[in-house]
């Protein structure tokens, strides 16, 4: 499979699986650096957002952190801050806006549950919370805004990481020293710890020193000289001055402090921290920055270079290609153009006998390497050759449709005048059974007459007879069936009334009977074939059904393809030639001809013909004739019977021919000079009037008389008894057939007896 693979694959894809390996090492080694790249330029971003949130935060922290003071110094009985209260309400709510704004959806969570500070306000302002509870519920607001810090993507570079990193931790070094600020000022106020309260106060010392250590392991030199120099700061020294003394008192003592230094030198230390938490984070975002653009630059760097490895590699496939694969595709493209057009139009012309020579040679480009050049020089000599080939092989065909033509047209001839010198036979046998052999030996030329046409149609050189006017197309049918050799198993079912042009009446009936001839050779001796015709629309369709062994799908695809006229009878079994006829004189006709199962068993063959084959019937009028009769008066003699109005023959129980009436205008003959009433001489066997020569007819004096059709006149001819007999029964249904052909109507008969 896998050589079948790489066989069907073209120079293009040869050329490019070369290349893909090298190109596919080259692009993977890029994408694991731009993966990098990309990863850096995401981890600047996030670090750029994560400080901006933390800086955006710290100032609405640092309010909140202000409001907590104030609110739980009040409710421990400082009123000097009562004051203050309401200022600091409306900085928290300005700064929880901006917040918003600068953040969005990112700190939503935790700005949203800022929506209950309403709710402790009242209740401290109305007294119904101790100032413990209201310190828990600020605290509690304070750390949801600032794990919504912590929550942002993780920085992978180590610097930026850094530097958020102790960031946050100053920022927990704040939230830790505003606890004590507000929780030692209570104590301060109170004049002494409460139960409990100084092993508070312990943890948030603890958790402030242990800030302050995680500070300094990722605070760079710059941020520890600030951290140092904070602490060591006037306002530093007097608060922890003041921590100091209230470690020393321990739980339950009293603690004697001012509490406005307390407050304002605590309250000095917070907004230095927040300076230093805007110098940390200003240097961040500078690196962030840097950082950023870097990363761009390098991004940009290897989509550049990736461009141009993709760019590269495609040229030089399309180079190597072009070089191989352009030539060959026009080499290509030239051999299809002659094989589908140059040569068949030299081998055209060929067999029509015009002179031509062979197709030019193979244009080559100029750059063509020298390969190329090699396989159009061989392709030039396969067309050389394959032209002489063909040439001789369409000068062979011409040749032998030629023979054939000359032997189908000779055949024609020789069974023409055989046809004629039967004729004169039969108008001068008297013998019953001797005409009947006579019309025997007219039946077997007229079919031999059909193969010497069929084998004109096969080589194109048919010249069909061809009558001046239209015909009853149950006519044509008729001698469709007159044609075949068993033709008293065929049985004519319902035709529906149609005449069809006198120019195709002859390749009709010709393709009718080979249809025919081909249902009765595949039906069992002892079933008839049956034919039908019906109106469909502005056409006719003609359906022959025989019951015989029928045909499977394949077969009756490739028999309906040789009916559509498509193959070369030459090269097909010899079997299946009628089919190949009648494929020529459907396609002439402009007919469709194809065979499909019958319902029961067997194959319908049905004839689709268009409505430019059929004609209008031609109103029959009367013909006024001047003529002196003398008497005795006229004896009446039996009028020409059409062949539309005719029973159809069938092989069983047709015992007598009875006169009939017709319904039409028709012509009475009268003899001049009287004659006597026919005897029995002057009649055959089957009880038909024997023929006249032409001489003989011609000196008779004859003089025809319209009539009208309102008067039908029977036959005066008595009823004859016939024989029963299955050989009496065939003489006198082929006695009958062919005095209808030659008697429907005197054009009809006139041209018949030309062109036989």
């Amino acid at each position: 499979m896998w050589r079948r693979i790489r066989r069907d694959q073209t120079i293009r894809g040869r050329v490019v699986r070369m290349l893909a390996l090298p190109l596919a090492a080259l692009l993977a080694l890029l994408a694991v650096i731009y993966v990098n790249e990309i990863a850096r330029y995401r981890g600047a971003a996030a670090t750029e957002s994560r400080i901006t949130a933390i800086l955006a935060l710290q100032s609405l922290v640092q309010e909140l952190q202000n409001e907590r003071g104030l609110t739980v110094a009040v409710l421990g009985g400082n009123r000097g801050f009562r004051e203050r209260i309401a200022p600091a309400r409306e900085r928290v709510d300005t700064q929880r806006a901006a917040v918003r704004s600068v953040l969005g959806d990112t700190a939503s969570a935790s700005l949203d549950e800022l929506d209950g500070l309403a709710q402790i306000r009242n209740s401290a302002d109305a007294g119904a919370a101790d100032r413990t509870d209201i310190f828990d519920s600020f605290t509690k607001l304070i750390e949801g805004l600032s794990d919504d810090t912590r929550h942002l993507e993780i920085v992978d570079d180590l610097e930026l990481r850094r530097g958020a990193e102790s960031l946050e931790m100053l920022t927990e070094v704040k939230e830790s020293t505003a606890q004590e600020w507000v929780f030692l000022d209570g104590v301060i106020t109170a004049g002494g710890f409460q139960a409990g309260e100084f092993t508070k106060l312990l943890n948030i010392v603890a958790a402030r020193d242990l800030s302050l250590e995680e500070f300094d392991e990722f605070a760079d030199p710059a941020g520890k000289d600030a951290k140092t120099k904070l602490l060591n700061s006037g306002a530093a020294l007097q608060a922890r001055a003041v921590e100091s003394a209230a470690l020393r008192a321990g739980d339950r003592q009293s603690l004697l402090a001012d509490p406005e230094s307390w407050w304002t030198a605590v309250a000095t230390m917070l907004d230095d921290m927040t300076g230093l938490a805007g110098e940390i984070g200003a240097r961040t975002l500078d690196q962030a920055h840097s950082l950023r653009e870097q990363a761009t630059l390098r991004l940009a760097l290897l989509s550049g270079v990736v461009l141009l490895s993709l760019l590269g590699s495609a040229y030089l496939a399309i180079g190597a290609t072009r070089s191989l694969a352009e030539p060959l595709a026009a080499l290509a493209e030239e051999a299809d153009l002659l094989a589908g057009e140059r040569l068949p139009e030299a081998v055209r012309r060929a067999a029509a006998g015009e002179e031509s020579g062979p197709p030019g040679p193979v244009p080559v480009a100029s750059g063509a390497s020298a390969e190329v050049r090699r396989v159009a020089d061989a392709l030039d000599r396969v067309r050389a050759t394959a032209y002489a080939l063909a040439t001789e092989q369409a000068r062979l065909r011409r040749g032998n449709a030629e023979s054939l033509a000359d032997l189908g047209r000779r055949n024609q001839n020789l069974l023409r005048r055989q046809l004629g010198f039967i004729t004169r036979m039969e108008r001068e046998e008297s013998d019953p059974n001797g005409l009947a052999n006579l019309f025997e030996l007219d039946h077997l030329a007229t079919r031999m007459r059909r193969n010497a046409e069929s084998l004109l149609v096969l080589v194109g050189a048919a010249s069909l007879r061809q009558w001046p006017g239209p015909l009853p197309l149950s006519d044509v049918i008729r001698a469709a069936v007159s044609e075949v050799e068993e033709y008293r198993r065929v049985v004519l079912r319902r035709l529906d009334d149609a005449q069809v042009q006198g120019s195709v009446a002859s390749g009709l009936a010709h393709m009718l009977a080979e249809l025919i001839e081909n249902g009765l050779t595949f039906s069992p001796p002892d079933l008839e074939v049956e034919i039908h015709g019906r109106r469909i629309g502005d056409g006719y369709l003609i359906a022959i059904c025989d019951q015989g062994i029928g045909m499977n799908d394949e077969d009756l695809a490739r028999a309906n393809r040789r009916l559509r006229g498509e193959g070369d009878f030459m090269t097909g079994p010899a079997r299946f030639l009628g089919h190949y006829v009648v494929g020529r004189l459907a396609a002439e006709m402009n007919a469709e001809v194809r065979v499909t199962p019958s319902a029961v068993t067997g194959v319908t063959a049905r004839i689709s013909l268009p409505a430019a084959l059929l004609a209008e019937p031609a109103p029959i009028a009367p013909v006024p004739v001047q003529a002196q009769v003398s008497a005795p008066p006229p004896v009446p003699v039996s009028p020409p019977v059409p062949a539309g109005r005719l029973e159809q023959p069938r092989t069983a129980d047709p015992t007598r021919i009875r006169p009939r009436a017709l319904e039409v205008d028709y012509v009475v003959v009268t003899e001049r000079p009287a004659t006597p009433e026919l005897t029995e001489a002057a009649r055959t066997t089957n009880g038909l009037r024997k023929r006249i020569p032409r001489a003989r007819r011609a000196g008779s004096g004859a003089v025809p008389v319209q009539r009208s059709g309102s008067e039908p006149v029977p036959r005066q001819e008595p009823i004859v008894e016939v024989s029963d007999s299955p050989a009496a029964v065939r003489d006198r249904l082929t006695a009958l057939r062919d005095g209808l052909e030659r008697g429907t109507s005197r054009t009809f008969a006139a041209t018949t007896e030309e062109h036989r």
